[in-house]
Order: structure tokens, then C-alpha cells, then sequence
């Protein structure tokens, strides 16, 4: 398994971006799987910004919202401006 660069702090200003577009439309988690055909296991994961989801899955969330998917990355974020090599996720 290869090892990848994971922006914690992105993921998590994305996951609170996701719970705050869901309650402001009066969503619940159980809405949202019925919506998107995802499992709860995995509504709760990426909201709780344990799963890293893809650019697929971002798009079935942000149709399921009824939001153009632009609208899940509308937030505040410094981007790292030397994110760690490979070889130093590697711990070598």
C-alpha cells in the first residue's frame, strides 16, 4: 500500500463544510444515504473526516445537497507550501 500526503486540516474544513450544508437544508444523515446510496458507515466517516473521499463521491454528496460541488470546497484554507516529499512521508 502506497503512502499519500493527507491535508488533515483540508479534510476536516471540507467534512465541517459538508455537516453545515446539510443542516442548513434540514438533511439528516439518514437523508443523505438515501440520497447518495452510500452506507451510513460512510456518510458518518467522511463527515467525521475519517475517509478521504474521492472527486466522485464529492460530486454524488454535492448533488445529493442539491449544491453545485464548488460550493463543498467554499472555505478558508492556508495550503501548505512545501507539503512533505515522499520520501519524508516515508520516514527516510
Amino acid at each position: 500500500m502506497g503512502s499519500q500526503y493527507r491535508d488533515q486540516k483540508f479534510i476536516e474544513q471540507f467534512c465541517k463544510k459538508i455537516i453545515e450544508i446539510r443542516k442548513a437544508k434540514g438533511i439528516v444523515q439518514e437523508d443523505l444515504v438515501e440520497r447518495t446510496g452510500f452506507d451510513i458507515r460512510q456518510i458518518g466517516n467522511i463527515e467525521r473526516g475519517i475517509s478521504n473521499t474521492s472527486i466522485s463521491n464529492l460530486a454524488q454528496i454535492a448533488r445529493a445537497l442539491g449544491v453545485h460541488p464548488k460550493e463543498l470546497l467554499d472555505f478558508d484554507f492556508e495550503f501548505v507550501e512545501n507539503p512533505p516529499t515522499r520520501k519524508e512521508r516515508k520516514g527516510k
